[in-house]
């Protein structure tokens, strides 16, 4: 749950020598979500073979940056530190929650019916707050797409389910979402977003959920009519013991800070350690316990998670630089841009700071934006949690809630559209998600600045 990007531009790379970063180092990053936007959308037949060139050339180019200016040890210990400290504990947390969820089987139901389906986008925003929204994303996806695979206009479940289910359903607990653990492991009481954040997320939820209806409703009725309601049936349930497994190790493995372990020269946290370990024991016995008729009934695929871990493998490479420059804060190349979250008098202006929070965690990991924030605002848990509560409500909303507005905004988004576009769904690229995630959003983003003014 816990994966703060560790590319420390400012670790000494030589004695007396410091690396810090600035703008030139965040194109590869910048180059790379580019890529990811109009690649698809200029040339579809070209990305589709050649993406991982692409990938594969932006993640080379800040490596033989680095190696030019700071030498080949620095560029081979953070190519190093991306993948064993950052990717690896990442992408494999993804792999087990997918694998399991491929193998829950939720057939029947009220689902597939403008009032079923804005039920379901209900529970699973519940559910994002009690096993967090990577595992209610990949739980509830599979039977939200199979009981409207008779729809052929199917782009706005997917978009609302992200909003809901994967990012904003998150908000409640520390389990919920990264960013709200990271403000449990400093401090923050554990049930402080349930009395704080409540609130907000009903500001945000209910115009979604009532938008969602009627826009569904109105799509449905030149659709065919769904099969006959059929009772609610559950299989493979011994997948969601596996659920609850990983959630379990997450919140404990996450807490393990104090020791580390050396693995090839990097010192890896050995809660990260054993939290990869037990994701792989967990993904080897999804696969041993699933008979195949679930995943086959799933649709289960391999390719969707092949597609995301290839993407998010350039992204932790390329990410480094800008999360630096971000922790820099406001003597950092982004300087500029933190000082509007504060007054004339140097207090955190909580509106400002739940749209700067959210713009950042819309691109990048919400987990650190959020630790930078937190900091800025006095790292101090009583007072943030106590008299100055509004500005971590802004702080941990905008974490939380602006994950949906890109598909690189939280960890499941890009799972999703994977999952959907296999199973058929005409998905909009980059700029035509954020696009429609902004319109759906714009909205109850300003009511919730309104509450936390």
């Amino acid at each position: 749950m816990l994966f703060l990007p560790a590319r420390v531009l400012a670790a000494t790379v030589a004695p007396g020598a410091v690396a810090s970063p600035d703008l030139i180092s965040g194109v590869p990053f910048a180059g790379l979500l580019l890529s990811i936007a109009l690649g698809p959308m200029v040339a579809p037949r070209t990305w589709h073979r050649c993406s991982r060139i692409v990938m594969l050339g932006w993640s080379l180019a800040l490596l033989l940056g680095d190696a030019a200016a700071l030498g080949p040890l620095f560029a081979a210990a953070s190519l190093r530190d991306a993948i064993l400290v950052q990717y690896l504990p990442f992408i494999t947390l993804l792999l087990a929650l997918y694998v399991a969820a491929g193998g829950i089987v939720v057939a029947g139901g009220p689902w597939g019916r403008p009032a079923g389906n804005t039920a379901l986008l209900a529970i699973g925003t519940l559910l994002g707050g009690v096993v967090g929204t990577t595992a209610a994303a990949m739980t509830l996806i599979h039977p939200f797409l199979r009981a409207n695979a008779h729809r052929s206009r199917k782009g706005h479940l997917v978009v609302f389910f992200i909003v809901l289910v994967a990012n904003a359903g998150g908000a409640l607990s520390p389990i919920g979402n990264p960013p709200l653990y990271v403000g449990f492991l400093h401090g923050v009481p554990f049930f402080w977003p349930l009395a704080w954040l409540a609130w907000p997320l009903a500001l945000l939820s209910a115009p979604l959920l009532l938008g969602f209806y009627l826009l569904d409703a109105q799509l449905a009725r030149s659709e065919p009519h769904p099969r006959q309601k059929e009772p609610l049936r559950l299989h493979g349930a011994g997948n969601l013991g596996l659920i609850a497994v990983v959630a379990a190790g997450e919140m404990a493995f996450g807490a393990w800070r104090q020791d580390s372990v050396a693995l090839f020269g990097a010192s890896v946290p050995a809660g990260h350690l054993a939290n990869v370990l037990l994701c792989v024991a967990v993904s080897l016995v999804s696969v041993a316990i699933t008979p195949g008729a679930h995943r086959r009934r799933n649709m289960f695929s391999w390719a969707p998670m092949g597609e995301v871990a290839e993407l998010f493998a350039a992204i932790f490479i390329t990410i480094g630089p800008v999360t630096a420059m971000l922790e820099a804060g406001p003597a950092g190349p982004l300087g500029g841009v933190f000082r509007l979250v504060t007054n004339a008098a140097g207090a955190p202006v909580p509106a400002a700071c739940f749209w700067l929070t959210g713009l950042f965690s819309a691109f990048l990991d919400n987990a650190p934006t959020y630790l930078v924030f937190f900091g800025l605002a006095g790292n101090d848990a009583s007072l943030l949690s106590g008299p100055l509560a509004r500005t971590l409500v802004a702080i941990s909303a905008g974490s939380v809630f602006f994950g949906g507005l890109t598909y690189v905004g939280s960890a499941p988004n890009l799972m999703i559209r994977a999952i959907a576009a296999h199973r058929g769904v005409r998905m909009p690229g980059f700029f035509g998600y954020s696009l429609f995630a902004a319109l759906v959003l714009a909205g109850p983003l300003l009511l919730v600045t309104w509450a936390v003014r």
